[in-house]
């Protein structure tokens, strides 16, 4: 589906954008997380981009879904691959009011 299309669609329906896609973009800006719950499918990947002017080290420590992205300076992407269903926490080591929950589905 054209990424205009599930924009449009997605307000439609009263959804984020990042309901629909496959793989999703979380951008990083004002010390907070773009979104603070999404759902991916297993196997499906966030892209992860500091959009502020400070660095943030994206991490989880959720059993079987461990990862730390080290510090990620201004203007860095990285992507995350989560491979086991179930409910990850995703905080920034730096700052660690921000949070976020990525739900990952069968």
């Amino acid at each position: 589906m054209h990424k205009t299309i599930m924009f449009s669609l997605a307000i439609l329906s009263g959804l984020s954008v990042g309901a629909l896609a496959a793989n999703q973009v979380i951008h990083q800006q004002g010390r907070v997380f773009s979104s603070e719950n999404v759902t991916i499918k297993k196997g499906d990947a966030l892209t992860f981009v500091n959009d502020d002017s400070i660095p943030h080290n994206i991490m989880s420590a959720t059993k079987g879904s461990e990862f730390n992205l080290g510090s990620q300076a201004p203007g860095m992407s990285t992507d995350v691959t989560f491979k086991e269903a179930g409910n990850v926490q995703v905080i920034c080591a730096i700052h660690p009011r921000m949070k976020m929950m990525v739900n990952v589905t069968d």
